[in-house]
């Protein structure tokens, strides 16, 4: 098995699809205003957003970028005036990370981890090992 995509919800599909288009997701699929889908600019993934009359209640969602040059990603970012709510940091769990919210308040980090993201030493070992 493996992840084909992933779909947030959005209030304003337009204004969201311009956020992550300046993430660097290459636009493939435009039904606007109902239905937008994209390239992961690594990797085979892909990732789209579809219209909805209310957001989820709680916290949300939480969608993952990884980029093996996070640091200069980020300020690339910045200088196209993406706000962050966190810089890049190293975390205990030995991943390093930086954080924002789309425009519907999803949470999006933006990480490298390494070996780290399917091999950290806690890794259990699986049925097969």
């Amino acid at each position: 098995m493996n992840l084909n995509q992933v779909t947030i919800p959005s209030i304003d599909v337009a204004k969201s699809a311009a956020f992550y288009k300046t993430l660097g997701l290459q636009l493939i699929v435009d039904a606007l205003p109902r239905y937008v889908r994209f390239e992961c600019p690594d990797g085979e993934a892909t990732f789209s957003i579809h219209k909805v009359d209310e957001l989820p209640k709680g916290n949300g969602v939480m969608v993952y970028f990884e980029n093996e040059n996070l640091d200069k990603q980020v300020q690339d970012l910045i200088n196209k005036g993406i706000e962050f709510e966190e810089l890049p940091n190293d975390k205990t769990w030995k991943w390093r990370e930086a954080r924002l919210k789309d425009p519907d308040n999803n949470q999006i980090i933006i990480f490298r981890a390494g070996k780290n993201r399917k091999n950290p030493p806690w890794r259990i070992k699986s049925e097969k090992e």
